[in-house]
């Protein structure tokens, strides 16, 4: 029995309007994809936590002309450490659940949060206003059957604190609900790893038992420093940063990985490749397709 069960891509809007998110839902039809993770922040949805109920129901008419299955990411600049925003980020955050609801999506993506460098000193504090935040949610999302997916992300500046993945391991164990699972992204994974010196497939190892979400795109593991590109494709050329890569063009060895991670059941497997790979999507969309009946054989073997 396999226990991903799905794969597909990201999409949002390109100028904060559902135009542009309808003709991308429309591509990803016509190249065979099942499942999509609507990014619903490019949109205007919520003001100071409301929803506003007019774009909801626009969004919700749009979202049931495709037979997608649908995951939602939320705030991409969300921080439960920070005590300045939190109030407004868990509210924002509970608007964005009740909207699952309403389009049948069952998992909502949660970033990790961080420290500056001039608030490590908050650091234990700031750990468990998160957790204290996570279970708020997933209190929140129980009775609308929606899972919260938090994240692992990397360091972004110097002296920022950010939890390592099997921190962000821990912190789902420490909250303990039902509705709260961990979010493997491999490629923020692989670049942190390489950032702290720490063993990459003991970090994936520590996450698996408590993921239910995946963030898969390729990459190099090489964080970018300060190395400033003219051209995003520059970095692309160094191998620097969190490029988003098209599965294979990066080095990270996939077939390896989930010929031995088992997840948990219900796990949906989301490509994040940068939409100027859209030519590169349909050999991805194969790729991970092939990866999910690897790790399913894996399980197979592993329950006889």
């Amino acid at each position: 029995m396999a226990n991903i069960i799905a794969t597909g891509f990201n999409a949002g809007s390109i100028d904060g309007e559902l135009f542009s998110l309808e003709a991308e839902l429309r591509r990803l039809a016509e190249i065979g994809v099942d499942t999509v993770e609507l990014g619903l922040t490019s949109l205007d949805l919520i003001s100071g936590g409301r929803i506003i109920r007019e774009r909801a129901e626009r969004l919700k008419a749009l979202t049931a002309q495709f037979p997608f299955r649908y995951t939602v990411h939320g705030l991409v600049s969300s921080n439960f450490m920070d005590p300045a925003t939190l109030r407004y980020q868990i509210d924002a955050a509970k608007a964005l659940i009740e909207i699952c609801d309403q389009i049948d999506a069952r998992i909502i993506v949660q970033h990790g949060g961080h420290l500056r460098a001039d608030q490590l000193f908050d650091r234990a504090a700031a750990d468990e206003r998160e957790r204290e935040a996570l279970f708020e949610l997933a209190e929140f999302a129980r009775p609308y059957d929606v899972r919260i997916a938090f994240e692992n992300i990397f360091t972004t500046e110097p002296g920022q604190y950010r939890q390592t993945p099997a921190e962000v391991a821990a912190t789902v164990k420490a909250v303990n609900h039902p509705n709260l699972v961990a979010l493997i992204d491999f490629s923020h994974a692989y670049i942190e790893s390489a950032y702290r010196g720490l063993d990459f497939r003991e970090q994936l190892r520590a996450m698996a038992p408590v993921a239910g979400h995946l963030h898969v795109h390729d990459s190099f593991g090489r964080p970018i420093g300060f190395y400033k590109p003219y051209h995003l494709q520059e970095a692309t050329a160094l191998g620097l940063g969190d490029l988003h890569l098209p599965l294979g063009w990066g080095d990270m060895d996939w077939e390896d990985i989930f010929s031995e991670l088992e997840f948990l059941p219900g796990t949906v497997m989301m490509m994040e490749i940068n939409h100027r790979y859209r030519s590169e999507q349909p050999a991805s969309l194969e790729r991970a397709q092939q990866l999910m009946a690897l790790n399913a054989r894996r399980i197979s073997i592993a329950a006889e």
